[in-house]
């Protein structure tokens, strides 16, 4: 796609900025700077969406309406947030991140302050909506951001202060909204006014510590994509809401408006899919899905989704309809939950950093979310607390682990410029599946409760029949202060049961994310920093190696001679294998120990003399070298070799309008450090072309003589060569002469001032009184000539070549 620049360059650019850790680690230090105001931005997304849990019952009761309007409050924010992640993820790709996380955070803080003042629930559900793109935006971008700054293998160390942050406004969130509902001079309106000065606080600090780079180039938003799945979302959580029997329901499951929103559901999500496949931009780029750990890590962030979100909404109703509870004492009795996800995020995280091992994690918070979601399903309204805590610590052990996770194995398994795009995409299935699971499991709720009611005031005989709906209107949100003793025991029995019946129904789902965890194969994490510290040392290699730790799973067995097999597999991109390539064992001192050409599946082997350190070289064809260090103890060793694509730089050097080529123009390419790269001349029809160039950010100059230079920040892609044509301008020169009345004046100053007032160039004339400028454009210039009293003439330069301008210097008297 050729842009174009002020210079007057044109350039194809890869799809995104940058990353500081592909030309220079950060400290601790500096990363942490820079993400304080992301993580209070994050803190503040999180308690929007938890602190209106506790104080709904009491909102939907003074607003009207009744466990449809409940469902819906926190559907609408799951809703928006879902189907605005893949476009703030897309965007990310595109234009600054910092830009967008500020315009996140408005976005939130506009729908927080019109939510308070809501006079009805459809009113305070839209500007659930709006606040959901807003958090939508921030839970994206938090993950896109880090990624931005931080390798992958430390990436598992920050993401734990991610999910310690989504851990602390969890918790937080649900007692604060609960202390504020019951403070009567507050109420519940300042439940949504209460995150706006964090908001502020984090626009502040985000603008003086969030440095980033930022890649400009010509964009186009996929916005039919983004249109196509929000209405295929929406139709779907509408039907689900809305289908099925009893109070609040409009249809049944089977008919004619099932079968309209469902068909036409699927038509749009058809429709949605013929546009990425067609677009130049997708807001979900469909060749992600190639990639098997990406498409597994989405399926299973949908199922964590529905469990996550349960456990978040629900447990707000449990304690205060099935146990009469307080808003704030139902959020105090969460914090087992919390404290379980807060522990496994923080210590999974450090571990992961360490080891650069994940998978165990994503298979242990499986294990331990079905555990905790089936047995919360045996509850009812007298369980002891003891063993509901128990079983929530176990649930949020479960999705501490898992969470991130998914996020960061995703993450490695990409380029770079797909980053922002990949993130969001597993953030997104999560979102979905929230906002499908809390609309489906919400109306399996209500309908289970409204059955256990009849069944309890059933029971009661002659004063049940009496009773009527036992103080539920209807469906709506019971008061259960207001009720007799009796008619309030089989409420809080019918609400005990009914939740209990969500989570039951959630275990299975969590199972299937843990089965898909199992066929999702470990990838170690990354480690840029090693690998910039390996270019650095080793500068006849042409890329910073990719270090990757041993993997556990099985390799080929390939004959070896003797001595301690280091075995393993060459892969290339989407780890497809990379036959033939060579791969060589060396010493420490240099020495070549062993050699091997990898096999039709990419397997090689080579022998270690014995125990210790040595390092592995893999090479091929199309490739960039890469050079590991590996550690044999006294068995054999299982190593895998990621190779990143060979990039290059290509182009053509013009005249202005692109009429003639420029041969001879010489080019150089300097990294975002300023070191010089590579240089050479354009041959006689103005080409240009460079190899083995690291993937990233660059500077390419280039100059001709009789043309003005010009300057392109160019973003190398990792795979192929990435092309570059460049406009030249041809370059005015204007010689004269400063005379006084004795003949030519050395040492006058020349100053020439463009048409707008600026200082274009300066120059000191010598022994004979000459001056001269080059390297100008058409145009109009003053010339100021100073030595005596100064003197200003106009000057009008045509064009190329060169034009004469002498000047007359006198003292007043003379």
């Amino acid at each position: 796609m050729a842009t174009s620049t002020p210079s007057g360059v044109r350039g194809s650019h890869a799809k995104h900025g940058g990353h500081p850790h592909d030309s220079a680690p950060m400290t601790h230090r500096q990363i942490m700077e820079a993400l304080s105001g992301l993580l209070l931005g994050m803190f503040v997304a999180i308690l929007s969406s938890t602190i209106v849990s506790n104080a709904l019952p009491e909102i939907i009761g003074d607003l009207g309406g009744g466990q449809s309007a409940y469902t819906w409050v926190v559907t609408a924010a799951l809703l928006s947030m879902t189907a605005s992640t893949p476009l703030w993820g897309k965007l990310s790709d595109l234009f600054s991140k910092k830009a967008l996380v500020q315009i996140a955070l408005v976005i939130y803080v506009l729908g927080s302050v019109v939510a308070g003042l809501s006079q009805n629930a459809g009113m305070l559900i839209a500007c659930r909506v709006v606040q959901g793109i807003g958090v939508g935006g921030l839970s994206a971008l938090a993950q896109i951001v880090m990624a931005a700054m931080i390798a992958p293998r430390e990436r598992g160390r920050y993401s734990g202060y991610l999910g310690a942050t989504f851990a602390v406004a969890t918790v937080g969130g649900p007692l604060l909204g609960g202390v504020i509902t019951d403070t009567s001079w507050l109420g519940w309106r300042w439940c949504f006014y209460v995150g706006v000065p964090f908001a502020v606080i984090a626009l502040v600090v985000l603008q003086k510590t969030l440095k980033l780079p930022v890649v400009k180039r010509d964009v186009k938003v996929d916005w039919g994509g983004a249109l196509l799945i929000s209405a295929a979302v929406s139709l779907l959580l509408v039907w689900i809401t809305f289908a099925g029997s009893g109070s609040g329901k409009k249809y049944e499951w089977l008919s004619w408006q099932t079968y309209t929103m469902v068909g036409g559901a699927i038509l749009l999500g058809l429709l949605f899919l013929l546009v990425e496949s067609r677009a130049s931009e997708p807001i979900i780029p469909l060749r992600l899905f190639r990639n098997r750990t990406i498409t597994l890590a989405s399926a299973a962030s949908l199922f964590v989704g529905v469990a996550m979100f349960t456990g978040t909404v629900f447990f707000s109703q449990y304690f205060q309809l099935a146990r009469g509870e307080s808003p704030t004492m139902s959020g105090v009795l969460t914090i087992p939950m919390i404290g379980g996800l807060f522990v496994s995020s923080t210590v999974s995280g450090q571990l992961i950093t360490k080891t650069g091992k994940w998978k165990a994690w994503l298979v242990s918070g499986g294990v331990l979310l079905t555990a905790g979601l089936g047995l919360l399903g045996t509850m009812r309204y007298d369980t002891p607390y003891w063993h509901i805590a128990v079983y929530m610590a176990l649930m949020g052990l479960g999705i501490g682990m898992m969470m991130q996770n998914l996020v960061l194995c995703t993450q490695n398994q990409v380029d770079p410029q797909d980053i922002g795009a990949a993130s969001s995409v597993v953030t997104f299935f999560r979102s979905l599946g929230g906002a499908m699971g809390v609309s489906a499991l919400g109306a399996v709720m209500s309908t289970r409760i409204t059955d256990y009611v009849k069944d309890g005031i059933a029971d009661l005989g002659p004063q049940g029949a009496a009773f009527g709906h036992g103080g539920t209107a209807g469906g709506g949100i019971p008061d259960l202060d207001k009720l007799p003793e009796p008619f309030r025991v089989v409420m809080e029995s019918a609400y005990g049961h009914g939740i209990a019946d969500v989570f039951l129904i959630a275990a299975p789902i969590a199972f299937v994310a843990f089965v898909i965890t199992l066929f999702i194969k470990e990838v170690p994490l990354r480690s840029a920093g090693a690998a910039v510290q390996a270019a650095e040392s080793a500068p006849v290699a042409a890329a910073p190696a990719v270090t990757q730790a041993a993997v556990e799973e099985p390799v080929l067995a390939v004959p070896a001679t003797g001595g301690i097999p280091v075995r393993g597999f060459v892969r290339g991109v989407e780890s497809a294998p990379v036959p033939g390539s060579a791969v060589t064992l060396i010493s420490l001192g240099g020495q070549q120990l062993g050699r091997s050409v990898a096999r039709a599946d990419g397997s090689y082997a080579v022998d270690a003399p014995g125990a210790g350190s040595y390092v592995l070289i893999a090479a091929a064809d199309g490739f960039q070298p890469q050079a590991s260090t590996v550690v044999v103890g006294d068995e054999p060793l299982a190593y895998d070799v990621l190779l990143s694509g060979t990039s290059g730089l290509a182009g053509v050097v013009r005249t202005a309008g692109g009429k003639q080529p420029l041969p001879g123009a010489m080019v150089v390419v300097t990294d975002v450090r300023g070191d010089v790269l590579a240089t050479g001349a354009c041959d006689e029809q103005g080409a240009f072309a460079f190899g083995e160039l690291v993937p990233g950010a660059v500077t390419v100059a280039v100059n001709a003589t009789g043309h003005r230079p010009v300057a392109l920040p160019v973003e190398v892609a990792a795979v192929g060569v990435t092309r570059v044509e460049a406009e030249l301008r041809p370059g005015a020169r204007v010689l004269g002469t400063v005379r006084a009345a004795g003949g030519p004046l050395a040492d006058a100053r020349v100053t020439l001032v463009d048409a707008a007032g600026n200082v274009v160039a300066g120059a000191t004339t010598g022994a004979d009184g000459a001056y001269a400028f080059s390297d100008l454009d058409v145009g109009e210039y003053t010339v100021i000539a100073a030595g005596y009293p100064p003197v200003a003439t106009a000057l009008v330069v045509a064009g190329d070549g060169v034009d004469g301008h002498e000047i007359e210097l006198a003292h007043p008297g003379e």
